[in-house]
């Protein structure tokens, strides 16, 4: 490389290689958004006296963090258009009264779409009666921070096509009063999914990118520079490229197609499209599918019964739900593994996380390949049976760390305080070699790494509550699980998660040494500054 070409030199830094622990550099010199030289500040600025110089002054400075498992393009399509719930500090009553309020005299066709909704914070769901009160003759959907359930009005359930008459759909449910058989309007996965698609159905590529552009400058703030767009859209994905092409796109994207629309999987496989098709920038990193649900809400398929409060409705002996049959999920599994593309799915429940290795090993049988790199999703409930089955089948658990620190009270509440013994158990993973990348699951959870790597470090939920002390890391670790197994989990291990020569220069720099602040105090790390390819796309120095 030639002196001439670096155009940017980062000095007075201490940046983390995480090549090993303890593993610090002064300075590193960047051209054409790659790092290609490392050393002391001293070093670094005779190699290239005249390159643009980022000083972090002493600062930590990390590898971009990689969320490997969220949702910008369904959050970026509902910003300004569906009320987000989890932004303000509702009570039942005030969101009722804003419901009121919204709706006004606005003509019968005017929804009110609320998401973020949390029953655990917000002691439970409003009434049908509060409902159709609030909105007599308006469609109101407010859907469950998970994604898995949503309450409904009447005049939504109406115009969906739900009646009293209606069966459960398929792998859904519609709940019913126990004693009059009425429905309740609490719908529970493809019941409230139907309603989603009837809200979505107009929704445009173009209104997934304008909402897009701040998901991910938010995303920037907190120093993530890739995602893993889990179960993308067809519109989504539309609307990353149109971005790309636009020269909008300042993260980099890796797609996990939505097994969720079978003619998108269908065209991929058609195309002969492989993981790993695309650029640094926009990638298909492989499909996915949800055979699982939500542990917070109850659905989550687990093979003992949930425990705590119930929802009226419920069944006494609730071990939540699968939404595929076996049979049928392997096949979907095998057909894309055959094709050569990596395949992710939702396990969350110890039952649920079993069906899916389940499926995935039927279609290693079928079509055996080492380095196959097949994702279970979330795989919360990690028992030492299934930990097993992930060492000899060389699976990644993509562990939904996020979930640790902002669901982790629902988590105790749900399945009880020794249940969290195995619930994201990385200290175990870690020591049997299991690969166990970190995410957010965003808008599920907040985008912020750091939550997730303060429950890691701590093993304490948001509210201080305990998941296991027995069951931490180190902050090296937990970086890791937001970095270098990151990368690894989308194939690009040879591009991201380290800072070293060779490497995209996607890097954030933080307020304070991570490796050295109280671990206590880990979840209010900042981040002053944040690059892709040595550009700034948040702060700057």
């Amino acid at each position: 490389m030639q002196i001439q070409q670096i155009e940017t030199v980062v000095i007075n830094g201490k940046i983390a290689t995480m090549q090993a622990p303890g593993q610090f550099a002064q300075a590193m010199a960047i051209a054409q958004g790659r790092i290609v030289a490392m050393g002391t500040t001293d070093e670094i600025r005779a190699f290239a006296p005249a390159a643009r110089v980022i000083d972090c002054g002493g600062r930590t400075v990390i590898p971009g963090f990689i969320d490997s498992h969220c949702h910008p393009d369904m959050h970026g399509a509902r910003l300004g258009r569906w009320v987000d719930l989890g932004e303000e500090e509702f009570t039942r009553d005030t969101l009722l009264t804003r419901i009121a309020r919204d709706i006004g005299n606005q003509p019968a066709e005017k929804w009110f779409v609320g998401f973020g909704y949390d029953d655990t914070r917000m002691g439970g769901y409003p009434t049908l009666t509060e409902l159709d009160a609030a909105a007599p003759a308006n469609p109101v959907f407010l859907y469950r921070r998970d994604g898995h359930l949503g309450i409904a009005n009447s005049a939504a359930m109406a115009a969906t096509g739900y009646t009293e008459d209606s069966p459960d759909p398929d792998f859904g449910k519609l709940d019913r009063d126990p004693v009059t058989g009425a429905l309740t309007g609490l719908l529970r996965e493809t019941a409230a999914h139907a309603v989603v698609n009837v809200i979505q159905d107009s929704y445009t590529p173009d209104q997934f990118a304008s909402g897009l552009v701040q998901v991910l400058d938010r995303f920037a703030s907190y120093g993530i520079t890739s995602v893993h767009n889990s179960l993308a859209s067809t519109n989504g994905i539309v609307a990353y490229q149109k971005m790309r092409e636009a020269g909008d796109l300042a993260l980099r994207v890796g797609l996990l197609a939505s097994g969720r629309e079978d003619d998108l999987i269908a065209a991929i496989i058609r195309a002969g499209w492989r993981t790993g098709m695309g650029d640094e920038w926009l990638r298909l990193t492989g499909v996915e599918w949800c055979p699982d649900c939500s542990t917070s809400g109850r659905t989550a398929a687990y093979y003992t019964p949930y425990v705590g409060q119930k929802v009226l409705g419920e069944p006494a002996d609730n071990r939540g739900m699968l939404l595929y049959e076996q049979d049928d999920f392997n096949a979907r599994v095998s057909q894309a593994h055959a094709a050569g593309l990596l395949v992710g799915a939702d396990g969350v429940g110890d039952r649920g996380i079993d069906f899916v290795l389940d499926g995935f090993q039927a279609a290693l049988e079928a079509h055996p390949r080492a380095d196959h790199r097949m994702r279970v999703e979330h795989c919360c409930n990690v028992t030492p049976s299934i930990l097993k089955r992930l060492v000899e089948m060389r699976v990644i658990c993509s562990s939904a760390t996020g979930f640790a620190y902002d669901l982790g009270d629902a988590y105790i509440a749900n399945r009880g305080a020794e249940a969290m013994r195995h619930m994201w158990p990385h200290r175990d993973m870690i020591d049997a070699g299991v690969i166990a990348p970190g995410h957010s699951d965003t808008p599920v959870c907040h985008p912020n790494p750091m939550r997730g790597i303060h429950a890691m470090v701590n093993r304490v939920t948001s509210s201080g509550a305990s998941l296991d002390a027995s069951q931490a890391v180190t902050v090296h670790e937990a970086l890791e699980a937001y970095t270098t197994l990151g990368a690894f989990a989308g194939r690009e291990e040879h591009l991201k998660g380290r800072l070293l020569p060779g490497m995209l220069a996607d890097f954030a720099v933080l307020d304070r040494d991570i490796f050295t602040c109280p671990a206590a105090d880990l979840y209010a790390v900042g981040v002053t500054s944040t690059y892709v390819g040595g550009a700034a796309v948040h702060g700057g120095l």
